[in-house]
């Protein structure tokens, strides 16, 4: 019986995998999960979004019979009184309650004035400056910016849609940070599949590219968005209010008995007339009717208002019973801290009240600048076409990933998932870190904490399912 002398080559060692590989296929396979429900979200509110930035771009061109005025010429009389405005529009609808009138914010526009019909619904009616004549109506829920702002606050699906939007805004804050995580530990590979020829190596290249840039712009979107909520924004508002501090305004100068609040006062707007950080703010009562008390006008109201040094062009929210007000409000659309409201009057004149943006609580403030940023408003052209350029980004991501997937799908069955879990047992910081983030968005702790148990009661429990989602 013969021998095998020759020398075997000793065994090769199994190629260890690169330490963190099963932390980036868990950190994707949690990214491309949470695609499904922030993709189809993402891409409606950055529509939505970029509509309702360019509003007053587009709704003079829709409608410009309505919306556009024709400027008198040199030497010409200016426009007349607002008082003059006001009562051809009561004449022209005398069954409605005007609420509130604003300024033209240029030379060629009209001026707005909000009216409530009997049956509760609101119109915006659109008045010649130069020569009081009425234009005619729109109703603001139904205008291209007004039916996308229904849509971006709550996907025309009330409380729950308002719902649903939070949630996905909570995971977009996960893809967020995973996807920069994704894009810092994945560039080697990125490049290897570009030097390869990989049809999807560009794609890929560019989507990460884009993201990382965008990324930061929509973590603060998110956030300053976030107080439009009603489950975060409402829950932080209560502790703040028990602390002493508040998101919104509480008018110290409504010393009487209020009426309303100023949202409350103009319930169909859609211009952005009220201040974010106002419109909460206490409505204070004027002085009751006296015999020989001269009855002061808008046109009254507005001049205080001017004296006062409130930002053109201006909203009149209207007294709504004998004890009521004239509520001026100076946008300042522009420059959040420079936003000012000032109570007149309606019987002498005389200024009731004033409040402004130094008096916010210190939350009201953070939130307020905020709300200009996300709005593309607080440093005039540079943050709108940050913003835009922000929606763009956005719906270039959420049009490149899901693209990126339909080139790498599987061609049987099988949804192409990565395969991963998170080494949570291992990793201390990531549970301190999700567990943060669970107790900073409540919906998104709750839903994870949902996943999960699907994860692994049901998911890697039934093989048709385990298979389909490539849970391992």
């Amino acid at each position: 019986m013969s021998v095998d002398t020759r020398v075997r080559a000793p065994e090769r060692a199994p190629t260890p995998r690169p330490s963190g590989s099963g932390l980036f296929r868990a950190v994707w396979r949690w990214h491309f999960f949470a695609s499904f429900l922030v993709v189809p979200i993402l891409l409606t509110l950055a529509v939505t979004g970029l509509i309702y930035l360019f509003r007053f771009q587009l709704e003079p061109l829709l409608q410009p019979d309505l919306m556009t005025v024709e400027p008198p010429s040199a030497g010409a009389s200016a426009a007349l009184g607002a008082q003059l405005q006001l009562d051809a529009v009561q004449a022209a609808y005398p069954d409605a309650t005007p609420v509130s009138l604003t300024e033209p914010a240029a030379a060629d526009r009209p001026t707005t004035v909000s009216i409530q019909l009997p049956d509760g619904s609101g119109r915006d009616v659109f008045v010649d400056p130069y020569s009081a004549s009425v234009l005619g109506d729109v109703d603001p829920d139904k205008t291209l910016s007004g039916t996308a702002a229904l849509i971006h606050g709550e996907l025309m699906a009330g409380k729950l849609g308002d719902a649903v939007i939070e949630l996905a805004a909570s995971w977009a804050v996960v893809m967020a940070l995973t996807g920069y995580y994704l894009f810092f530990r994945g560039r080697r590979a990125r490049k290897r599949a570009r030097r390869s020829g990989r049809r999807d190596a560009r794609l890929r290249s560019r989507h990460g590219l884009v993201g990382a840039v965008v990324g930061v712009g929509l973590l603060g979107l998110l956030a300053s968005g976030l107080p439009w909520t009603g489950i975060w924004g409402e829950q932080v508002q209560r502790l703040a209010t028990a602390n002493g501090s508040s998101l919104w305004s509480t008018d110290p100068g409504a010393i009487s008995e209020p009426t309303s609040t100023l949202d409350e006062s103009l319930p169909h707007s859609h211009g952005g007339q009220v201040p974010w950080g106002m419109g909460k703010s206490e409505v204070p009562q004027g002085k009751q009717k006296k015999e020989g008390v001269s009855i002061a006008d808008v046109d009254t109201a507005l001049a205080v208002a001017d004296r006062e040094g409130l930002r053109h062009p201006m909203t009149v929210a209207l007294p709504g019973e004998d004890a009521g007000v004239f509520s001026v409000i100076g946008y300042a659309f522009d420059a959040p801290s420079d936003e000012r409201t000032v109570h007149v009057d309606r019987y002498d004149g005389e200024v009731v009240s004033t409040y402004g943006f130094d008096d916010y609580p210190l939350m009201a403030k953070v939130v307020s600048q905020g709300i200009g940023f996300h709005e593309g408003r607080s440093l005039g052209l540079w943050s709108f076409w940050g913003a835009a350029l922000m929606c763009i980004g956005v719906i270039t991501l959420c049009v490149t990933g899901p693209l990126m997937w339909w080139r790498r799908r599987p061609r049987g069955s099988g949804s192409g998932a990565p395969r991963g879990r998170m080494p949570l047992r291992s990793s201390p910081l990531l549970v301190a870190g999700l567990v943060l983030l669970g107790v900073l968005l409540p919906l998104f702790g709750l839903s994870l904490l949902l996943v999960l148990v699907l994860d692994q009661l049901v998911l890697r429990r039934v093989p048709r399912l385990q298979r389909f989602f490539n849970a391992t």
